[in-house]
This record gives C-alpha cells, sequence and structure tokens, in this order.
C-alpha cells in the first residue's frame, strides 16, 4: 500500500476516485529547473496515481501547481511527465485515456478506465490491466529484445497452453541433449563450454546466433557490469529455447579477449552472478509445472596469452525454461479499499492473464453479453441462457430511448412519487429545463443506493438519473427536508457524492463500459409546502467536454446500467471455478425491485427452474441495506441442510433449517426469507406462527416475511403449515423457465399437467399459473427415460453414462445421482462405486456437508433447491402416486442440461 500524497477523494465535490498527489511542477522550462532527484519523484507520483485509476475504472489526479500559473496560461506538463505517461499506454492513445484541465491553482488529469480493446496500430487486443513496469525479454536471431505489452500477453497465453501440456510429458529437454547423442559431440558451443582453457585472440568456430550472445569490454567494474546485463540475458535465453552467454569474446569478430584480469576472484564473481539469477522473478504458470527454477551452469575459463594466465571468459550456460521469467518483478496498482496497492507478482499474473472462462460445453446454451475481449480490469463475464432477454431487449423494455424527448422512467413509479409528492413533479421539471437536453431518459428510483447494493437513507425522497444527449450525467437526490447548515448539508453532499460515483463504478467495473464517463451529482429539496427549492444544483464540477454523452453512445451506456443493475453471481461459478455473471429476467427483476416499506409480505409462488432461490438471495442483500441490518438480523430458512449450507456459505445472513428454527428463539431476528415453503411440515410446531410474530413485535415497524414456494414440487402429504392459498396474498407469480434445457422442461411440463388432474394440494394459483407458463428457453439439452431395469443394470448404465460424459469434458462436480429415501442411498451407494472404481476422476460422495470435485449421492428431497449440469434419478418413487409425480418435478428441475431417469421393474 502506498501513500505518497496520495488521499482519495480529495475533493469531494467529484463523484469519481480523485488522486491528490500534491504539489506538482509543470512546464517544460519550470521542470529543467529541477534537479532529476525532483524530477524523478514527481514523475513517480503521477505514473502509480495513473496506473492505478486506470485499472480501477478511471477517476481523476489532481496537482497544486508549484509554480504559479493562471488559468489563462497556456502550460503544458512537461515532456517527461507526458512520456511517462504515454509509457502506460499505446502511444497514439493518450489523448483517449487521459485530459487535462487547469482551474485557478489546481491542474487535473482525467483518467479513462483501461480496457484491452483493439489496438489502431496493433490490430490486437492489449493486455487486462495497465502495468507501470513489464519488462520481458525473448532472443530474436542475434538480439535481445524487450517485448512489448501485447507481446507479453501473448508470450504469457502460449506458455501457459504449453506449461499444462508438459504435465502429461516430459520436462523440457535441456539444450545440449539430444535424441542422437553423438550430435552434442559435433555441437561447437558446447564442445567450447566443455573446455576448461582458451587461448588470448582464438577465434571461436561459431558466431552469435538466437542461442548464443558474446559480450566484451574494457571496464574496472567489472562485477556491476555483469550484474547489469545478467537478468536481460538470462530471461532471454529462458524465455526462448536456452542458449550460452559468454563475456570475454568479442561479438564481430569471436575472437577470446577474456574480460577478467587474473587477479579476479572467480568464486567472488560466480556468487554475486548465482545471486542475481536466483533471484530473477520466474512465473510459473500451472501448479505441475516441472521444474522448480532456471537452470544454469557457471564456468570460468582460463585464457592464456603465450603460455601465461591472462584473464578468464566467464561462460553461462542457460536451459529453456518450461513457463516465464522476468528480468525484473512486474509493477502495477490498483485503487483498493480507499488505499493504493501494487499488485502482488501472483495477483498481476492472474489479472493479466484473466480472460473468458472455457464454457465449451456449455457454449450452445449461452450467449456471451459481456466479454473480457474489450472490457476494463475489474469486469467479469457475462451470460445469457439462449431464449432469455439479453442486455438489448431489456434495455429496450426497461430503459427505452425517445429520439425527440426526455422520457421519464418507469411510469408507474414516476405516476405514484409525483402523486404522493405535491410539487416533486414540477421541481423535476424545472431542473430538466435547466439543462437544455431534448433527447434521452430520466430513471427514477426510491434509492439508486440501494438499488447498487449501498445503504438507503430514509431522508431521501427518491433518486433520478439523467442521461441525455450531449450531456454529462446526472443523479439528483431529492431530499424530504432541508439539511441543517454548515455540517448537515455536508453530510448530505457526501452521501450524494459517494452514490454517484460509486453508480459510475458499476457502469465502468461491472457494466464493462468504456468511453470515458462520470455522474454529477445533484441535490434537490422538495420542501414540506407547495414550494419546490433548488437547493444544491449550484454543486460545480468542471469534466473535460468529450465526458458528455454522444447521441450514438447513450445506448452503450444503457446497456452498460442494465448489467449492473440486472447481473448477479451465476451458480455456475462454482462448477467452472471462475466467476461468471447472469442477468435477471424482466419479471425477477421487477419482483427484487419492490418497496420493501410497502410489501413487508409476499407469497412468490414459482415454477421449477424460474430462479426463486436466486430472488430470494438478492431480496436478502436489499432487506439489508434498506434497514441497515446484519447478518444476524436477516434469518433464510429452508427445509434441507444441503441447501441451507448452500446459502450459509454465500455469508449474506443466519441460514437455518425449519427443526432448528422451530427450536431456538432467535431473538435477534428481524427479517426473515423462506425457501421451499411447500415442503415445509406442522409436525413440530407452527413455524408460520412463530415466523410472524418474530416479523411483527409490538412497537416495531413489520419486518419483512417473504416465502418463496412451488405447490408442484410437493413431497409429502402432511399438513405444510402454510396458510390457506386464499390468504396468501399479496403474491407474485414466477413462470418462465430459466435454468431447464427444453427436453428436460418439456419432460415437467409433462408430468404437472398429470398433477393438475389429481393435484395433492388445494391451491387454485398453482393450478392456473399452468396456462401463463413459458416452458422453452432455448436450450439444448437430453433427457432419457429407460424403464422394467434391474438394480445391476441401473449402477452399469450410470457408469458407463459418467464415463462418457467425462470425455465429453464433465467432472464429477457435475454430477448429481438423486434416489428417493435415504436407505436407497445405503443401497445404491457401494454399488455405485464399484461399478465407476475404474473411471478415472470420479468420486461419490453421500456426505452432503462434503465440498469438492465429486458425485454428491442424496436423496430427492434433501436436494431440494439444489441444482446441477447432470442429474440421474435412481427409481425416483413413492408409495402414493400424486407425490411420486411431485418427486419427479422436484428430481427434474435439479438438472440443467441431461437428464436420465433409471426406473426398476
Amino acid at each position: 500500500m502506498v501513500s505518497l500524497a496520495h488521499s482519495l477523494h480529495g475533493e469531494s465535490s467529484y463523484a469519481d476516485l480523485v488522486i491528490n498527489v500534491g504539489k506538482i511542477t509543470l512546464g517544460e522550462k519550470n521542470r529543467n529547473k529541477l534537479t532529476k532527484a525532483q524530477k524523478d519523484q514527481e514523475r513517480e507520483k503521477i505514473i502509480i496515481a495513473a496506473c492505478s485509476l486506470l485499472n480501477s475504472g478511471g477517476g481523476v489526479i489532481l496537482m497544486e501547481m508549484a509554480n504559479n500559473c493562471t488559468e489563462k496560461m497556456d502550460i503544458e506538463m512537461g515532456q517527461d511527465l507526458e512520456k511517462s505517461l504515454n509509457d502506460l499506454i499505446e502511444p497514439s492513445q493518450f489523448h483517449t485515456y487521459f485530459e487535462t484541465l487547469l482551474k485557478e491553482k489546481y491542474y487535473y488529469i482525467y483518467v479513462k478506465s483501461w480496457s484491452n480493446g483493439v489496438s489502431p496500430e496493433n490490430n490486437s487486443a492489449m493486455p487486462r490491466i495497465c502495468s507501470q513496469s513489464l519488462i520481458l525479454y525473448h532472443r530474436s536471431a542475434t538480439r535481445t529484445l524487450k517485448m512489448s505489452p501485447i507481446m507479453v500477453i501473448n508470450f504469457l497465453k502460449e506458455r501457459k497452453k504449453k506449461s499444462w501440456i508438459s504435465v502429461e510429458s516430459a520436462p523440457p529437454r535441456k539444450i545440449f541433449k539430444s535424441a542422437d547423442p553423438n550430435i552434442e559431440e559435433r555441437d561447437p558451443v558446447s564442445l567450447v563450454f566443455q573446455r576448461d582453457s582458451l587461448e588470448r585472440g582464438e577465434v571461436l568456430p561459431f558466431s552469435e546466433s538466437v542461442s548464443v550472445e558474446f559480450k566484451q569490454f574494457s571496464t574496472q567494474k567489472v562485477v556491476s557490469y555483469i550484474k547489469d546485463i545478467i537478468p536481460r540475458y538470462i530471461s532471454a535465453f529462458a524465455n526462448t529455447k536456452g542458449g550460452y552467454l559468454f563475456i570475454g569474446v568479442e561479438d564481430s569478430s569471436q575472437k577470446v579477449e577474456g574480460g577478467l584480469k587474473e587477479n579476479m576472484d572467480p568464486e567472488y564473481l560466480e556468487d554475486e552472478i548465482r545471486q542475481k539469477i536466483d533471484n530473477l522473478p520466474f512465473f510459473h504458470l500451472s501448479s505441475t509445472c516441472p521444474k522448480p527454477s532456471v537452470d544454469y551452469t557457471i564456468k570460468f575459463l582460463k585464457v592464456y596469452d603465450k603460455g601465461e594466465l591472462y584473464s578468464y571468459v566467464c561462460a553461462i550456460r542457460v536451459e529453456p525454461f518450461c513457463c516465464v521469467v522476468f528480468s525484473e518483478t512486474p509493477v502495477s496498482w490498483i485503487v483498493k479499499n480507499g488505499h493504493i496497492n501494487k499488485l502482488s507478482p501472483t495477483e498481476w499474473l492472474d489479472k493479466i492473464l484473466d480472460a473468458d472462462p472455457d464454457l465449451s460445453i456449455l457454449a450452445e446454451d449461452f450467449d456471451s453479453q459481456l466479454s473480457l475481449d474489450n472490457s476494463p480490469p475489474h469486469s467479469r463475464p457475462v451470460y445469457c441462457k439462449k431464449n432469455l432477454e439479453h442486455k438489448e431487449e431489456l434495455q429496450q423494455r426497461l430503459f427505452p430511448v425517445s429520439s425527440e424527448e426526455i422520457k421519464y422512467n418507469p411510469d408507474s413509479l414516476c405516476q405514484e412519487l409525483f402523486s404522493e409528492h405535491e410539487g416533486l413533479e414540477e421541481l423535476i421539471n424545472e431542473e430538466i429545463c435547466k439543462e437544455k437536453c431534448s433527447q434521452g431518459i430520466l430513471i427514477f428510483s426510491r434509492s439508486w443506493a440501494v438499488d447498487i447494493g449501498l445503504q438507503e437513507n430514509q431522508s431521501v425522497l427518491c433518486d433520478a438519473l439523467l442521461i441525455a444527449s450531449d450531456s454529462f450525467p446526472v443523479l439528483y437526490t431529492v431530499l424530504r427536508e432541508p439539511p441543517l447548515k454548515g455540517e448537515g448539508y455536508s453530510i448530505w453532499k457526501d452521501y450524494c457524492v459517494y452514490t454517484a460515483h460509486m453508480l459510475k463504478q458499476k457502469l465502468v467495473n461491472t457494466g464493462g463500459y468504456t468511453e470515458k464517463v462520470c455522474i454529477i451529482p445533484k441535490i434537490l429539496i422538495l420542501n414540506s409546502g407547495n414550494e419546490a427549492v433548488d437547493f444544491g444544483s449550484s454543486v460545480q464540477l468542471s469534466y473535460p467536454k468529450s465526458y458528455r454523452v454522444k447521441a450514438e453512445e447513450m445506448t452503450r451506456l444503457l446497456q452498460s446500467l442494465v448489467i449492473a443493475l440486472l447481473s448477479f453471481r451465476s451458480f455456475l461459478s462454482d462448477q467452472i471455478g471462475y466467476e461468471v455473471l447472469n442477468l435477471l429476467t424482466i419479471k425477477q427483476y421487477e419482483v427484487i425491485s419492490k418497496n420493501l416499506h410497502k410489501s413487508p409480505r409476499l407469497f412468490v409462488h414459482g415454477f421449477p427452474g424460474t430462479g426463486k432461490t436466486i430472488i430470494a438471495m438478492k431480496i436478502i442483500e436489499k432487506i439489508k441495506n434498506v434497514f441497515k441490518c446484519e447478518k444476524k438480523e436477516v434469518l433464510y430458512i429452508c427445509e434441507n441442510q444441503p441447501l441451507k449450507n448452500f446459502m450459509r456459505n454465500q455469508d449474506i445472513c443466519t441460514a437455518v433449517t425449519r427443526k432448528h428454527f422451530l427450536a431456538y428463539p432467535f431473538n435477534e431476528v428481524k427479517h426473515i426469507v423462506i425457501d421451499e415453503a411447500q415442503n415445509f411440515r406442522q409436525e413440530d410446531g407452527s413455524w408460520y406462527k412463530k415466523a410472524e410474530e418474530i416479523t411483527q413485535k409490538p412497537h416495531c415497524s413489520p419486518g419483512i416475511l417473504w416465502i418463496f414456494l412451488d405447490y408442484f414440487q410437493t413431497t409429502h402429504r402432511d399438513k405444510s403449515g402454510l396458510p390457506d392459498w386464499r390468504r396468501q396474498y399479496p403474491n407474485e407469480k414466477l413462470t418462465k423457465i430459466v435454468r431447464n434445457a427444453d427436453p428436460i422442461a418439456e419432460y415437467i411440463k409433462e408430468i404437472m399437467e398429470r398433477i393438475k388432474i389429481n393435484p395433492p394440494f388445494s391451491s387454485l394459483v398453482a393450478l392456473s399459473m399452468l396456462d401463463e407458463a413459458d416452458w422453452h428457453s432455448g436450450v439444448q439439452g437430453f433427457f432419457e427415460l429407460k424403464e422394467n431395469l434391474t438394480r445391476d443394470q441401473i449402477v452399469t448404465y450410470v457408469a458407463e453414462q459418467c464415463k462418457k460424459l467425462f470425455q465429453k469434458g464433465f467432472s464429477s462436480k457435475d454430477i448429481a445421482i438423486l434416489v428417493s429415501t435415504r436407505k436407497d442411498i445405503e443401497d445404491y451407494e457401494e454399488q455405485l462405486k464399484q461399478a465407476t472404481k475404474k473411471i478415472r476422476g470420479l468420486r461419490i460422495c453421500s456426505d452432503a456437508t462434503m465440498e469438492g470435485n465429486y458425485i454428491v449421492l442424496d436423496s430427492i428431497r434433501r436436494f431440494s433447491g439444489l441444482q446441477r449440469p447432470i442429474v440421474f434419478g435412481l427409481n425416483p418413487s413413492s408409495g402414493l402416486l400424486d407425490i411420486s409425480l411431485t418427486l419427479l418435478v422436484c428430481l427434474a428441475s435439479r438438472a440443467l442440461i441431461y437428464l436420465y431417469v433409471l426406473n426398476e421393474n
């Protein structure tokens, strides 16, 4: 972590990352008067600040001019400062990333977020992050060359591929070894290296090449010279094909001169060389790379002149390295938790190699909504299921832009707010007139802070985000009452600025917006009377004109807003070991966007695969922000241990099972979210009554009680404890299947139609929903039903299919084998393990608390609420026909892509 003079948010009126670097001397003439140390110190501060902002969503570098200047003077930074900034990026991209502004005694550098898009000069992608120092050498013909940033990233990616391949093969061959042992004996370089002495003036029988470098020098500072050249040449040879460095041989004539006099201590010099080589930073690109470090040999060949020892030639043989060797550790910076942090080598490597995950197995099921190929450094890849609304359609439906007016959106919220608060519409209309913009959208929210994951402030009446053509984006925060003078207004100003700042960060780092962008915060006050007062728009901020939104950029900016608001961490992340985001559907977003103050109780009826657990997680996060809750004050209740463990791992609330809930008082709990409620039972007491009592304590505002359920997944006939369906109000319905592939969804639909004929429940809400269902996700998949099998045939079939699936690239953690009861687990487990023990990498585990790469073997009921790409259902049945059908629905809904239902005779 670096402080320098760096203070984040150095100017509070900027809704941006602002780094104050203190006093800086500007102008070429003025900078030429500085000492070298002074110039270096100032330049270093600006480089670190610029690199940090490039890697952290962009921002502003603020400096106070050490020399006297006025706004009317045309002052330049100074060539050394401009060159340092240029060195961070492609030379032609200076004005793409940096703009400057002089205001009074302050000088501002506006920094756009880094993106690794196609460069006009190179027509290829840049690295994922900006680096202050990135020095990597390789050999090309007889030269040792420093790689460009683009060459570095391509080299690292290629080496990473080879490092994984080398795991399955032998370590890289040494440069002096060959399949033909006689080749080494005939190799003139190897023969010279094996000698003990040379003659002064002797011409070596080989010249410089990709694997040979000669160096000769006449200097008294032998050790310093050699230590200076070692990092460059040793790393270059190690990164290419290995090679030899001969110090003491003229490169033009190949004559032996000897650079080390006879009074030089070879042992001392060898120790210095070894220390230098051993400290070279190297990176392994695979956890099982064969080489621990750079492999090299040092020899000192005596040089004789007319029979007398004259000097030495230092010869170093370097073996090709399996991965990558730098001449010095790469240096890069980010802003993290309010501080400027230097990336560790491991963090740097992870960032630089960051790329879209390999979803080749699932590629036909997903469309990319945000790729890392041209995104800011903190962005994560975003995918959508084939048949769901993509970002373009979501933007058109949620945030449509008119070509002729400023559209207020969403209509329902606007009308609600305008009717509740007299004078609000007039206040907003006046502000829009002041902006003098004619095309765009004004997006209202009860709290933009909550929308982006910040805590709500009860004094905020509403927020409105203006995105208009040829204007700076503006975030209006409307307060109910004027804040107190002095400190009170300062607190509100900081709140509004921070909300606007975090929204801008979301647009860039989550939404993937790559153009210049800012958000101007403005405070508006709506008095208790009819008079509307503009109290806070006088906060004057200066951004270059290029930060105004162009008409052609509005759609892209709004699509980034869609990703920022509707993205969530996909369950797929845990399966592939890489963070992937998905997008909510319109209906899911509408449910999550509900005003919790007006919807303290809600029943959410959702078909299997409609994303109930996702919404439950999102609403818990919202509850914490709206009511400023601690984790212990929000309770998630489900029926099954595995689902409870899954939610507990999200670390957003307290998660318990129904039995645990009934056994303890939970005095600190204020809000409750219940999932898979259709499978709750009344056996241990009335869980619903207890939940009501906790969330409706006397003398307290009502707490949140949201209940998620799907009657078609009911797996018992006992009393559930739910209120009668007529009293399950208010309610919302989720009818669009977003999880299961089409063949699986069709099977679920068929079973549910059969349930409708003789349902084990009386809910007309659930039965009527079938007519509204949208079953087709557009995702290809596989479903197979096999009847009248023996136990042995079922086990053999599972083993055969697992082997085929592994050959397609799936692993154990992608598969679940589900049975009807716990006894069935015991009956099948040993047979399955025996049948699959010869399949490499396959592990079966029936312990629900275990984590890792294994096939889960569990009952259908216990696995309710969870999912896997591949599910085998082994003899799924119940003694009751109607429950057997709902059990099948529950089973099938767990499978994303492949479903096998195997029944015994």
